[in-house]
């Protein structure tokens, strides 16, 4: 895996789109080669169609760069490269990812649009990279050699980092959540500053819904062509405060009974720091401890513990007896990092370690 790879990026302007140019710039296993955005911003270079939000520089070769149309093939024949990140609105990307999973590309998307699709992968490496697998049953894939693979949604990608090593050990039956997240969820402009500021939105369109569709799914268990959902019953509560990156979540447990006994505070600690399920595998963005407990009774906190793991751990802390159910604690993970960007990048990782990828390649050099 020494020679970088081509990709691209759907969406790259948008605030997903240059958190994925931030993160790829000096990627050894990738390189950004084509960028492409709305109609508006074709043919006009990266620089003057996108106003750069981010806290480090847009790279110099990024932003000199010719946006091209968002479509697989260009008119001089050259087209997109065959690996693609989307960061597209979820109607958008239900038009555009099929056309580029046909043309034979492998779609490493980032839209809710095809995560609860029956033979889409919505995949978290560490808890689920089996289902992998369902990319195979894609007819992209059997006709062209592209496929589609997703991440999920920022607010359930920490709960389900957070809940996955106890799940294994103890097993889940019940989970009841309450989310705090931040304003960069909703992308630029996002929240107006007089809606947000001094205030609580306990609105989000469509939000609780996917966090509790795709936190069971991605739980959930690879039978044959299909994953069979996590039966635990749950309830999402899902609110936008006045914080700019890190979604915090309060949330409750009930446990099953895989252990025989009731499990302890020291046995759900032990399960999360022995939580490391790619030791062994190099991927260059995934963290090495993808859960990290935080033992400070007022933390974590979005100011201080969002870039834990470089933005791609979950923090979780104040884990105490819950009242109602068996244990509650809070999870903390940053959502346009390991909720967004990073995670799509560290999807791409495992599939190109696991020669995912070089089949797109091959397919691409034979046409």
């Amino acid at each position: 895996m020494q020679n970088q790879h081509e990709i691209g990026i759907l969406g790259a302007t948008g605030m997903v789109g240059q958190r994925f140019i931030q993160l790829l710039e000096n990627h050894p296993w990738f390189k950004i080669t084509w960028l492409a955005a709305s109609d508006r911003s074709s043919g006009k270079r990266y620089e003057e169609a996108a106003k750069w939000r981010l806290d480090t520089p847009c790279p110099e070769r990024i932003a000199k760069m010719t946006i091209s149309p968002a479509e697989p093939y260009s008119k001089d024949g050259a087209g997109a490269p065959k690996i693609i990140f989307a960061a597209l609105d979820a109607d958008i990307a239900r038009e555009l990812e099929p056309k580029f999973a046909a043309a034979g590309c492998a779609v490493v998307s980032n839209s809710s649009a095809f995560r609860m699709h029956p033979n889409v992968p919505l995949v978290i490496p560490e808890v689920n990279a089996d289902h992998l697998h369902l990319i195979e049953d894609q007819e992209w894939r059997k006709e062209s050699g592209g496929y589609i693979v997703t991440n999920p949604n920022c607010s359930a990608i920490g709960l389900v980092l957070a809940l996955k090593p106890i799940e294994e050990r103890f097993g889940i039956e019940q989970i009841f959540v309450t989310t705090m997240q931040a304003v960069s969820g909703a992308g630029y402009p996002g929240v107006p500053s007089m809606d947000i500021l001094g205030n609580v939105v306990p609105y989000i369109k469509n939000e609780e819904q996917k966090m509790e569709e795709e936190t069971l799914k991605l739980l959930g268990s690879l039978d044959g062509e299909h994953i069979a959902p996590l039966a635990a019953r749950m309830s999402a509560h899902c609110n936008r405060v006045a914080v700019e990156d890190g979604h915090t979540e309060s949330v409750s447990i009930k446990l099953g009974n895989k252990l025989g006994r009731p499990a302890t505070k020291e046995d759900l600690l032990e399960a999360w720091a022995e939580f490391k399920p790619l030791a062994g595998q190099h991927l260059p963005t995934a963290p090495e401890q993808p859960v990290e407990w935080i033992a400070a009774e007022d933390r974590p906190q979005p100011r201080l513990d969002k870039n834990r793991g470089r933005g791609m751990a979950a923090s979780v802390g104040r884990l105490r007896p819950c009242g109602l159910l068996d244990w509650k604690l809070t999870v903390l993970s940053h959502n346009t990092i390991r909720g967004a960007a990073g995670a799509a990048i560290v999807n791409a990782e495992l599939l190109l370690s696991l020669g995912k990828l070089e089949p797109v390649a091959e397919a691409a050099a034979r046409a």
